[in-house]
């Protein structure tokens, strides 16, 4: 059931520009887009004849506790801004100039009642099934939000492809990943609590899309970097299992949980450094964010080394899903991957140089190779011939600088999660490999982490400060959000106008190169990974 008023036609016509701009008039009004929720009436407002909601709580929780549905309201709930991020540390990028004038953070306004999801959609209750597509920020486990990067806005990709967009805003850090197990029954899940969060706000999507013109039978969740992470965490939750029918993994394969072992660990540690008895434990729900944020780093820094010290190499420690037999019986891709996973259609990829060592250290970008094999040695040792030869191999063309930029931490992640993936012989698996380079401030920032941001969400001109604009910048954004938009319609990123996509497997190797010019490789860099695995 739903209250809305429509335009006409002539003013109903989808303006959001292809560079991610918008054009029309914004209406936003109480007989304007209301809609009624599972949990009471909200507003959002028309903006060049989308409709957008924003900060709509989809669940409630307490510290460290499952989240519940939200409580009910009554009167109409304005939902046309964001709601609050999730509290979290400093922000270190802000110390670069080059990066915050890159990146054009938006870090929204703090609190802990933060579970809240933003829509984006061309129509409301037209009986129109239009696919869903759920974002994943990313910054780990620890960061981030939903409004953070100009990138993430959902107009443009909504209005190109006829589909809901839907962002949300979970639980981090210490709030959201604080293992108390080791304190009782009532703080069971605690670990999880982050990743609860975006089951809550895939339940709710389930139960109250349509009206916003959605299909709760045709969800994709994507994510980039710790958002990838989520969502390669959610491809083994058991509770996740029907909330989703595909999945796209940008520069985030994560493809390991934190041992409760050490998880547990850190939990005791935070209420040691907080001075307080087991028996205090409930004092937690009052502590300021602060101090518990302080004490939560200072316990995953002291059990992280302790860790080391016993052989324990993990990218994301400390901040990160566990294994706690609840929410993950098992480590999210091992040998095999979950049979809920099976038949979901993924897209895994990465960029190029994620995160180039050049544009931190510009000496790097005037080595010559032997200068740079110096430096090589002291990581690859007698085996730095041999890597610089593969990479060679791989990239005929390379700068000396390439040899520190290049990616190999991500990449090989990427092909051992879809290696393991393809090799169920369920839904299809696609790989891609982003390598266009932003002409910005002289090249700088390369193909680096979040550099295909813009291009998925079709954003370029809002992105200006990281792509430049540009015609060659918005011809490849139509390609790779059409790809994106093709996949969360039909399971497949075949659009039009890119060569033929195969599906990835293990003997084939064949992934789509995003570029000025986008081509299929099929394991151009396997000698290199090999080298690195």
């Amino acid at each position: 059931m739903a209250v809305i008023c429509l335009w006409g036609c002539s003013e109903n016509s989808t303006r959001i520009l292809p560079g991610g701009t918008h054009s029309g008039s914004v209406v936003a009004s109480a007989g304007q887009a209301v809609i009624i929720t599972k949990y009471g009436k909200v507003a959002g407002y028309l903006d060049g004849g989308l409709y957008i909601f924003k900060g709509i709580p989809y669940a409630r929780a307490e510290r460290f506790m499952p989240p519940l549905e939200p409580e009910p309201w009554d009167n109409i709930r304005s939902s046309r801004a964001y709601g609050p991020s999730c509290p979290q540390g400093a922000r270190t990028g802000w110390a670069s100039d080059e990066m915050a004038f890159a990146f054009d953070w938006d870090d929204g306004h703090p609190g802990e009642d933060c579970l809240r999801l933003n829509i984006w959609t061309p129509g409301l209750t037209d009986g129109i099934k239009r696919p869903v597509m759920v974002w994943l920020h990313g910054g780990g486990y620890s960061a981030g939000s939903a409004q953070e990067l100009p990138s993430y806005d959902g107009a443009a990709l909504a209005a190109k492809g006829d589909v809901v967009l839907i962002s949300l805003n979970h639980r981090l850090n210490v709030l959201g990943f604080l293992d108390l197990s080791a304190f009782g029954e009532k703080y069971a899940q605690s670990g999880n609590a982050g990743m609860l969060d975006i089951v809550a706000a895939l339940q709710w999507i389930r139960d109250n899309v349509t009206a916003f013109g959605g299909d709760p039978g045709n969800v994709t969740v994507f994510g980039q970097s710790g958002g990838g992470g989520k969502v390669s965490t959610l491809l083994t939750a058991p509770s996740a299992a029907g909330l989703f029918h595909k999945a796209i993994i940008q520069s985030g394969s994560m493809t390991s949980a934190m041992d409760q072992k050490y998880s547990r660990r850190i939990g005791v540690a935070v209420v040691q450094e907080l001075g307080l008895q087991p028996s205090e434990i409930n004092k937690l729900q009052d502590v300021p964010y602060e101090d518990l944020l302080a004490a939560g780093e200072k316990a995953v820094a002291k059990v992280k080394e302790a860790a080391a010290r016993e052989g324990v190499e993990q990218l994301i420690f400390g901040w990160a899903p566990t294994v706690d037999g609840i929410f993950l019986t098992r480590q999210p891709f091992t040998e095999t991957v979950s049979e809920h996973a099976r038949n979901i259609p993924v897209i895994i990829g990465t960029t190029l140089h994620e995160f180039l060592a050049s544009a931190y250290l510009p000496a790097l970008k005037n080595m010559t190779v032997e200068q740079a094999k110096t430096e090589l040695k002291k990581i690859y040792r007698d085996r730095t011939d041999a890597f610089i030869d593969a990479l060679g191999k791989a990239y005929p063309d390379f700068k000396p600088a390439d040899l520190f930029d290049i990616d190999i931490r991500f990449r090989p992640e990427a092909i051992r999660q879809a290696t393991l993936m393809a090799n169920q012989k369920g839904a299809s698996v696609y790989m891609y490999l982003f390598t266009w380079e932003s002409p910005v401030m002289d090249g700088l920032l390369r193909s680096m982490h979040c550099m295909e941001l813009p291009f998925v969400f079709r954003n370029i001109e809002r992105c200006r400060n990281m792509t430049g604009g540009g015609d060659e910048a918005r011809k490849l954004a139509e390609k790779m959000s059409g790809a994106w938009l093709h996949f969360a319609r039909t399971g497949s990123p075949q659009e039009p106008s890119l060569p033929a996509w195969e599906p990835f497997n293990p003997v084939s190797g064949a992934t789509m190169i995003f570029d000025t010019e986008c081509k299929i490789s099929y394991h151009h860099d396997k000698e290199l990974m090999n080298l690195i695995k």
